[in-house]
């Protein structure tokens, strides 16, 4: 119990970690860098999803609980992708440029934080304990960026250093409470957790090619890009070895 609540707290607060950086920001961050960064974050999350969370899910459940939690989390992704405004990017070499929509922006990003805590809380269900920690590692690498670039977003729109890094500290705190929704919905009922488990993995795959992916491919880093998804899948590959 503990352990999931420590888990889910430090994934959470990533977000913030990545805010953090903006206290200390002179000028804005180039898209070659965001774009190694997001790279890297998708390795990881491929490896954690396809060498953590679906074998684990074939384990408790096989194959039809596999496919269909994977094909559930993608459904639930794709809805809120569908009907919740996103964060679109303008393509720059230089700076990144945001859209004039702050409060639904941190409303969409707030919003598509609860899949992700729902995937830390039931990879804590298991009883592979290490899962739900390399499971929240791994999101708390993708939280880190994801807060940094709403905080810049924030900075944008004239609001200042220190407001903005508070806003986007709160926006993964959703993840606290969805972790445990995870945790306590598969504890009572064990049936749930090879479902739980490849839902986490479908929702985390869909992140990887619809955005950090294309998002990453966008500016003419594609070969740096490519190696550091690379990296970041061996880098993930490398923590479930010695861990």
């Amino acid at each position: 119990m503990n352990e999931v609540i420590l888990g889910s707290v430090l994934s959470a607060l990533s977000t913030g970690l990545g805010a953090l950086i903006i206290l200390f920001l002179q000028s804005s961050i180039t898209h070659g860098w965001r774009d190694v960064l997001l790279a890297f974050t998708a390795g990881i999350m491929m490896a954690a999803s396809t060498i953590g969370l679906i074998p684990e899910a074939l384990k408790y459940g096989g194959f039809v609980p596999l496919a269909a939690g994977i094909f559930l989390g993608v459904l639930i992704l794709t809805l809120l992708e569908m009907n919740i405004p996103h964060m679109e990017l303008q393509h720059s070499q230089k700076n990144i440029q945001f859209d004039e929509k702050a409060m639904l922006i941190i409303t969409a990003i707030t919003l598509h934080n609860i899949p992700e805590g729902l995937s830390v809380g039931v990879s804590y269900a298991s009883s592979a304990g290490e899962t739900g920690n390399l499971i929240a590692f791994a999101i708390g690498l993708q939280n880190a960026p994801e807060g940094f670039l709403v905080a810049l977003f924030l900075i944008n729109q004239k609001i200042n250093k220190f407001t903005a890094f508070i806003i986007a500290t709160l926006t993964g705190a959703i993840e606290i409470v969805t972790s445990m929704i995870g945790y306590y919905s598969t504890s009572f009922v064990k049936g749930l957790i090879p479902y739980g488990l490849a839902f986490a993995a479908g929702a985390m795959l869909f992140i990887i090619y619809k955005e950090l992916i294309p998002e990453s491919h966008g500016d003419g880093n594609e070969q740096t890009s490519t190696y550091s998804f690379i990296g970041g899948l061996l880098f993930m590959i490398l923590l479930f070895e010695l861990f």
